[in-house]
């Protein structure tokens, strides 16, 4: 099978693929990037007629979602669990990083 790149989209990481493309690229059946969508695991963006485009980021934890079930034996609802646990730590050391810079402009001497 062909790898085909949607050149009609991209996302702020670059290149976006179709459904088939992102379900050859993870390694998985494409009822399956469904089902994890529907379930929120990964979020595609979306056409204007609600086809699904996956970036880059997408694949990578579409892999990271197999990994933790098929290797570490972590249930769907666990896999949903760790990834909402991720975002959150990652919002929070954006939030740390902004707010330790805002400090260091305070601590630095005017003039």
């Amino acid at each position: 099978m062909t790898l085909r790149k949607d050149k009609s989209s991209t996302d702020d990481l670059g290149e976006v693929f179709v459904i088939s493309v992102a379900a050859e690229l993870a390694g998985m059946h494409a009822q399956t990037l469904r089902t994890y969508d529907r379930m929120g695991l990964v979020t595609p963006q979306r056409t204007r007629g609600g086809g699904r485009r996956y970036s880059r980021k997408d694949i990578s934890l579409l892999r990271r979602i197999q990994q933790l079930s098929q290797e570490e034996g972590v249930n769907l609802a666990g896999i949903k669990a760790i990834i909402e646990l991720s975002e959150e730590v990652d919002r929070l050391r954006a939030e740390v990083e902004e707010l330790r810079e805002e400090r260091e402009r305070q601590a630095r001497p005017r003039g």
